[in-house]
């Protein structure tokens, strides 16, 4: 597999192995599902995570593509994105 995880670093892993299956072997080890997965990120090598987890969140500085990908555009790195991501998803979920 190999993957642009910005427009100038690449990526190259093992074939079929990705964020997403290696997201998958941890959740089954803990015993949850991806609908219990929150998954930030911004770079092209997030896709298969985001699109896997049950909440796929792109981080406002993602690339377009990681965006359209997400369920949720959260805000970016230096606007604390992962901090709304708890607050909105984890700490006052009827919110979501």
């Amino acid at each position: 597999s190999i993957y642009r995880s910005e427009p100038y670093f690449i990526e190259i892993m093992p074939k079929d192995v990705n964020k997403a299956t290696s997201l998958d072997h941890m959740l089954e080890g803990m015993g949850l599902t991806r609908e219990n997965a929150i998954c930030c990120g911004d770079g092209y090598n997030d896709i298969s995570m985001i699109e896997y987890a049950g909440t796929g969140v792109a981080m406002g500085n993602a690339q377009p593509v990681v965006k359209d990908a997400a369920d949720y555009i959260t805000g970016t790195n230096d606007e604390d994105g992962l901090v709304e991501v708890i607050d909105k998803f984890i700490m006052n979920p009827e919110q979501a």
